[in-house]
């Protein structure tokens, strides 16, 4: 990856914070001009639902799919980066909401996690039944992990279902993501941003089903672990925190990919340790590793003040368009 980070934005924390709080209200104001996301709802298996937003670029032979990020939508800044490079280029393009980040919360007695390649795996099986021409996937941090692990899991038939893959920022152990965010300025700034998020759909989740876990224990929750503990873990099939950061973490099984596949991480990232990234020994011929020294996480922003976030996406979008062969 050619990337180069401005001046005007030093380092790790400065080159994460500045894209979620001030690019997103200026790609809104500039995106809302010429887009306009049309809702569709689909029924789950489980009698649950999930809120897609799509963006139609008729006749459009590609189809650009967008899994957000921890508390993400199609709403955010990397989001909707996207969605100009997709109008750009002329690619149908969509953003499947995992459960409860639509605006409204979903049915079932669940909601979303960093290894929920299942729901994945559902969403772009669905996609490839009514899209003929070629899918490109990509996955935004917690979304970017989820979509390797169905990349790992899918093995050979992942080829059938989208023509390639990327994941920007993806936290691939998830063990020292955790270890990284839950301490010091990280703990300050983005453990108590996701967890005033995170809290209050808990409670909701709780309101539907009481009795589905220790509403004190998860309000006593100061960190991301605890809350796992509490509420992602045991509500997902995990035993506990340890358990559900080993089994969901996509970096034990990158070798087993069998499909084109890009993995973006700056090495600065505050809250995805530059230690804990896969090295060319831990991924087979099919994955390609951008490790750019600068960036942040979810970052990448360019360009003089106020700059802009269009290198992620370019770079990004066309790794995918060039790897993912037309599809028959």
């Amino acid at each position: 990856m050619n990337y180069i980070a401005p001046w005007w934005l030093p380092g790790g924390q400065a080159q994460t914070i500045w894209p979620a709080l001030h690019a997103r209200r200026q790609q809104a104001q500039a995106t809302a001009k010429t887009t306009a996301y049309r809702r569709e709802r689909w029924t789950t298996p489980d009698a649950d639902f999930i809120d897609l937003d799509w963006l139609d670029t008729p006749p459009a032979g590609t189809l650009l799919v967008m899994f957000h990020g921890l508390e993400g939508s199609s709403r955010s800044h990397y989001a909707l980066a996207f969605a100009e490079y997709a109008q750009q280029q002329g690619f149908n393009y969509v953003v499947p909401h995992f459960r409860g980040c639509s605006g409204q919360i979903n049915l079932a007695p669940r909601a979303y996690h960093s290894g929920d390649y299942e729901e994945i795996g559902w969403v772009l099986q669905a996609l490839r039944r009514q899209h003929h021409g070629r899918i490109l996937a990509v996955g935004v941090s917690l979304g970017g992990n989820a979509l390797l692990r169905w990349a790992e899991e899918a093995g050979q038939s992942a080829g059938q279902v989208v023509d390639a893959v990327a994941s920007i920022s993806a936290p691939v152990d998830l063990a020292a993501s955790g270890r990284a965010i839950g301490r010091g300025w990280n703990r300050q700034i983005y453990t108590r941003m996701f967890l005033a998020s995170m809290k209050p759909k808990a409670l909701r989740k709780l309101a539907q089903h009481p009795g589905l876990f220790d509403a004190q224990a998860l309000q006593a929750a100061q960190d991301l672990y605890a809350f796992d503990n509490v509420f992602t873990a045991p509500l997902h099939g995990f035993k506990n925190t340890n358990d559900y950061w080993a089994r969901a973490s996509a970096k034990p099984q990158l070798a087993s990919i069998q499909v084109p596949t890009l993995l973006v991480n700056a090495l600065n990232d505050p809250f995805v340790p530059g230690h804990s990234l896969p090295h060319r020994r831990h991924v087979g011929h099919h994955v390609t590793l951008w490790q750019p020294r600068h960036g942040g996480h979810v970052g990448f922003a360019a360009g003089q003040p106020p700059g802009h976030l269009r290198s992620l996406p370019e770079q990004v979008g066309g790794w995918l368009a060039q790897h993912g062969a037309p599809h028959g």
